[in-house]
């Protein structure tokens, strides 16, 4: 891949998104990156089997460009996009882990997350210990001999908590083990893992990398060690992803620090404002004074993320009356497009789980979790008043 013509590493983030990776001379004149769909490619001699350019094996020059802008923004060393967010998030612990091998979880965790690692972890020989996302004394116990990975998330899916991530990859590197975040929620306009000493950072890139709406992909951050290992999984696994789905994910990294900043914003007026309503019982947004890791996410973020959780007074009942009296936001279970969303986690993103494991993580059958889009807050709060009765 050609560099840049310039140096663009010590740009802003807007700079650097529409820059990275970039060609300079651009390929024919033109200044978007061209889609290679191509399967087949000349060799060329002494490379090895999985440096050969096919869309399997992730080398597809569409495929190369796009890691190079996501390590970029991620400010790692190399990246892989995969198939699907949960692609990303299996084939990091597939290379990372051998059967006998231990894992340590920290905190609540997307549904398909935490039924791969209650359900299809054991079966690839891996035993997960649970643990809470500030409990330093039950790491130390958690921790054994075959302890080889902690996983965490950045901003907790759906109750938006934020764990001791500085303590999580210090404890980490003190004791020889991979930490692995997944960064969805924050992006890397929010917050960057590697700064503070995480090893690999994942992503669904279906949600705010993109941003529309319109596509399935993930993504894996880390060093060109780590890197090459997870590819190498990832390409015996299949689960690659199709460059046009790709040239549609670095279209949509191009806008992701002006669409996060609007949807923080957004996000924070709308929080406050359902947290001084008589009809709301709980506001779930680590922006607001309220909530237990406010000073936590003051002090590591950039902004607060976009995607919160609430309860309504008058339960099940009630949540379901407001999803059908809001006018703006589509009733539909993901996150992070220019659109709102809003959904009941019960029934959509955690449905995999039991109710009593619902229950003992807090994800009442009430709550309510709400991505927002880039439409003014103003609209967005007024939809709100009209739907709560104001």
């Amino acid at each position: 891949m050609n560099a840049p013509s310039h140096d663009i590493a010590n740009t802003a983030f807007e700079t650097l998104a529409v820059h990275a990776a970039e060609p300079r001379p651009a390929h024919g004149g033109s200044v978007v990156h061209p889609l290679y769909q191509g399967t087949v490619f000349e060799s060329v001699p002494g490379q090895s089997y999985d440096e050969l350019q096919y869309i399997r094996l992730n080398t597809n020059p569409s495929q190369q460009y796009l890691h190079e802008k996501l390590a970029a923004l991620e400010g790692a060393e190399a990246a892989v996009a995969t198939a699907s967010g949960m692609a990303a998030i299996t084939t990091t612990l597939l290379a990372t882990l051998a059967a006998g091998d231990h894992v340590i979880a920290a905190g609540a965790f997307y549904g398909g997350t935490h039924h791969f690692l209650t359900e299809q972890a054991p079966r690839q020989g891996w035993n997960v210990d649970f643990v809470g996302p500030d409990d330093h004394d039950a790491w130390a116990e958690a921790l054994r001999p075959q302890t080889k990975a902690f996983l965490v998330e950045t901003i907790s899916n759906p109750l938006a908590r934020v764990a001791d991530l500085a303590g999580i990859a210090a404890f980490s590197r003190e004791h020889g083990i991979t930490s692995i975040i997944d960064n969805t929620f924050a992006t890397p306009v929010v917050f960057r893992p590697h700064t503070i000493g995480f090893d690999l950072v994942c992503h669904s890139a279906t949600k705010a990398l993109n941003g529309h709406s319109d596509l399935v992909a993930g993504v894996v951050t880390g060093t060109e060690e780590a890197i090459g290992r997870i590819r190498h999984v990832l390409n015996l696994y299949g689960g690659s992803l199709d460059p046009h789905a790709g040239f549609l994910l670095a279209r949509g990294l191009k806008t992701l620090a002006l669409r996060v900043r609007q949807q923080n914003a957004s996000s924070l007026a709308l929080a406050r404002f359902l947290e001084g309503h008589k009809g709301i019982a709980q506001v779930n947004h680590p922006g607001l004074e309220s909530h237990p890791d406010h000073g936590r996410a003051t002090e590591l973020f950039d902004g607060y993320g976009s995607v919160f959780s609430f309860r309504p007074a008058g339960g099940v009942e009630a949540a379901e009356s407001l999803l059908k009296g809001l006018h703006l936001p589509y009733v539909a279970p993901s996150l992070g497009g220019v659109e709102s969303l809003v959904t009941r986690p019960a029934v959509t993103s955690h449905a995999g789980m039991s109710a009593e494991e619902r229950e003992a993580e807090g994800i009442h059958d009430d709550l309510i979790r709400f991505s927002t889009g880039i439409e003014a807050a103003d609209d967005l709060i007024a939809d709100f008043a009209r739907a709560l009765g104001d």
